[in-house]
């Protein structure tokens, strides 16, 4: 019903808006009507094997230096999702002052973004692609991801691989994946009201759920991110 497709849809549902979190929300329409959801859905997993993982980085000549990567997923549906370039780019430079290599995913919309980050960072691989798969590889090859909410986010939560999600108007607690994933950061300079908006575009034209979020915070916790795997 929330969907207002009438003319589309020959199974009518009720009530699921009234289901706390968008996963219950959007789950709660594969079971059969009047179904109570489950108290765990199961948790979605995607399988990439080793040699698929192998041959993408021998034709994209991303040869193994022995050093972690950490990929990045700088894009969002709606700008007011998307941590700002400036604030990419200086993690970049921080990751890669410690010997990590980045390498940035995401699509053809991406690439404006990977640019402003390699202008401060040259060092960055700009691996975005029109092709999904590309992405999806990327997280698989990487030791730790760093993403926007966005659906690579629940692709590398999916995957395995540890993600730190950066969030601003949106809140984990209703969009995070349902796979664990290494952290959550969010800004915590001031309260402000007008958080989470839950819109694409910042209706108060400051920004600062994300501004506010320094790239040193988010490097303390892929330090840690990474630390945790290691010691795993």
């Amino acid at each position: 019903m929330g969907e207002w497709r009438f003319g589309l849809v020959n199974d009518l549902r009720f009530g699921e808006r009234k289901l706390p979190r968008m996963v219950d929300q959007c789950a709660a329409l594969a079971l059969p009507a009047n179904t109570p959801p489950p108290e765990n859905w199961p948790l979605p997993e995607l399988r990439v094997p080793s040699a698929e993982v192998a041959g993408w980085r021998e034709r994209l000549g991303l040869a193994d230096t022995g050093r972690p990567i950490i990929a990045l997923a700088p894009g969002a549906v709606g700008p007011s999702k998307r941590w700002p370039g400036a604030s990419y780019t200086d993690l970049a430079r921080r990751l890669i002052n410690q010997r990590n290599e980045v390498w940035a995913l995401g699509g053809p919309a991406e690439a404006p973004l990977v640019r402003i980050i390699q202008h401060g960072a040259p060092e960055v691989r700009d691996l975005t692609n029109a092709d999904l798969r590309n992405a999806i590889l990327g997280l698989a090859a990487a030791d730790a991801a760093i993403s926007n909410d966005s659906g690579l986010l629940h692709v590398a939560a999916a995957i395995g691989t540890p993600v730190v999600g950066i969030f601003g108007p949106t809140s984990p607690w209703h969009w995070a994946p349902l796979n664990p994933i290494a952290a959550t950061v969010q800004q915590t300079v001031e309260i402000l009201s007008c958080q989470p908006c839950h819109e694409p575009t910042c209706r108060m034209r400051h920004h600062r759920c994300m501004r506010n979020i320094s790239a040193e915070q988010v490097m303390a916790v892929i330090e840690r991110t990474l630390a945790d795997a290691n010691a795993g």
